[in-house]
């Protein structure tokens, strides 16, 4: 048994075996014992998938996890293992020819990169507009889309415990140099949050940097708490790990260390979020979920639940309503419902957004006013946060209300607008402005913006 240290009053004493992390990739697909039960064309698809989009699962997922019995149509088998439909049928069978015709590595490869770049790796502009610069170079590894919020990629966290199929970042994870975004470079992070003194917020994303070792996280995060970063109110950690890892909360060999740099910065006076990333209420169903979510919370941290509305995975009020009670019992914030976004194998995990609202809403009639706080459903899209808000008929239109909840411009913030009632719109730039207008209040600014890189 592993003895866990604690902080006096705060953090109670327990005990948890300790467990050796151990991952499976798209190399080691035939080493995971129980799919070998799957069929065998189920096996080839997967194979052929998984040569295009990332995968990656670890043993914790695969056996505490999945319902092996509810497969293929269990939540979290969806959520990690690679599925024939998260490929365009055209995609999908320009790879099986290529492996059923044992061609090489590097062809496979070359034919999956053109794959790629059809699928729009970094949406939103997260490319071409979010990228600050400090005297006069561009900051690699750093975004800043948002006035008050910093994102910074670490390169040590540019990987996750098991990968998400949907995932935004997916492009991350292929090995493609030229679809990375990371930084080893503390010191510039640092130089670019004292020159930004409106910035408040730093959210340090990925990948995940719960990967990685508490003493690089602390060579980013500790000098935060000198004089001349008071502006930043609030550091926030973007991970997954309570989901595919919380063994990194509880018995990792740096687990300690973690949890009081949690506790350090809390009490030097920072506002410590840790952005959960929940899909399903399975996910926290385990006795190592539970105490990595309160170990968390002893420390003075507060834990923010997100994650998208995804087909397959969790098109389904009852699943959220019951995924949001049993988050607020544990003391976690139900914080946004987004839209699964306009990347990767979107084709096969998307819904359209007439659907995503009415979960939402039906989801919100059975839940509390404390669950009652996440918002949504809402698009990460280029000009920023959009969320739809209602779906009604005004002077016989009907139509989307719709509002920002953050803008590239923070005078769009909070501003109601309307978009034509669309059953098979899945993102914003489906969307046509209702009432006769032309374009939405919006556009024109957000093309300049566009123009300028900015």
């Amino acid at each position: 048994m592993n003895s866990i240290v604690t902080f006096p009053n705060r953090i109670p004493v327990t005990e948890f075996e300790e467990r050796r992390f151990k991952v499976y990739t798209d190399r080691q697909l035939d080493k995971i014992d129980i799919i070998q039960n799957l069929p065998e064309e189920t096996l080839f698809e997967m194979k052929v998938v998984a040569s295009v989009l990332p995968f990656r699962v670890n043993e914790y997922v695969i056996n505490e996890l999945i319902n092996w019995d509810q497969v293929p149509n269990d939540p979290i088998y969806q959520l990690v293992f690679p599925q024939k439909g998260m490929l365009k049928d055209e995609h999908f069978e320009r790879m099986a020819q290529l492996h059923r015709d044992g061609a090489d590595k590097k062809e496979i490869q070359a034919a999956a990169k053109e794959i790629r770049d059809e699928l729009n790796p970094h949406p939103a502009g997260q490319m071409e507009m979010n990228m600050p610069e400090l005297d006069g170079e561009v900051l690699d590894g750093v975004q800043h889309k948002y006035r008050e919020t910093v994102l910074f990629f670490p390169a040590q966290g540019q990987t996750c415990h098991s990968y998400c199929t949907f995932c935004f970042r997916w492009a991350q994870f292929v090995g493609d140099k030229d679809l990375k975004m990371s930084s080893t470079e503390a010191e510039k992070l640092h130089g670019y949050l004292k020159e930004h003194t409106e910035v408040t917020d730093l959210l340090v994303t990925g990948g995940d940097p719960m990967v990685m070792k508490t003493k690089n996280l602390v060579q980013y995060l500790e000098p935060l708490l000198e004089p001349e970063f008071d502006h930043i109110q609030t550091i926030r950690i973007g991970t997954k790990a309570l989901t595919f890892w919380p063994y990194r909360f509880v018995t990792d060999k740096d687990a300690d260390e973690l949890i009081e740099l949690f506790a350090k910065l809390v009490d030097a006076g920072k506002h410590v979020a840790i952005m959960a990333h929940y899909n399903h209420w399975q996910e926290i169903t385990t006795d190592i979920a539970e105490e990595a979510i309160r170990r968390i919370r002893a420390t003075g941290a507060e834990i923010r639940a997100q994650g998208p509305l995804i087909k397959h995975v969790n098109d389904d009020a009852d699943a959220w309503a019951k995924l949001w009670k049993k988050e607020v019992k544990l003391g976690i914030i139900p914080y946004y419902m987004f839209v699964e976004r306009d990347t990767g194998a979107k084709n096969y995990f998307e819904v359209p957004l007439a659907e995503a609202y009415h979960i939402y809403r039906e989801a919100m009639k059975q839940v509390s006013g404390l669950a009652r706080t996440a918002r949504g459903p809402s698009m990460s899209a280029g000009p920023g946060k959009v969320e739809i808000q209602g779906i009604t008929e005004i002077k016989g239109e009907k139509v989307f209300v719709l509002r920002f909840l953050q803008g590239r411009n923070p005078d769009w913030v909070q501003r109601p607008f309307f978009a034509k009632y669309s059953e098979t719109a899945t993102w914003l730039h489906e969307l046509e402005p209702a009432f006769g207008e032309e374009k939405f209040f919006f556009e024109d600014e957000y093309e300049q913006m566009k123009k300028g890189n900015g």
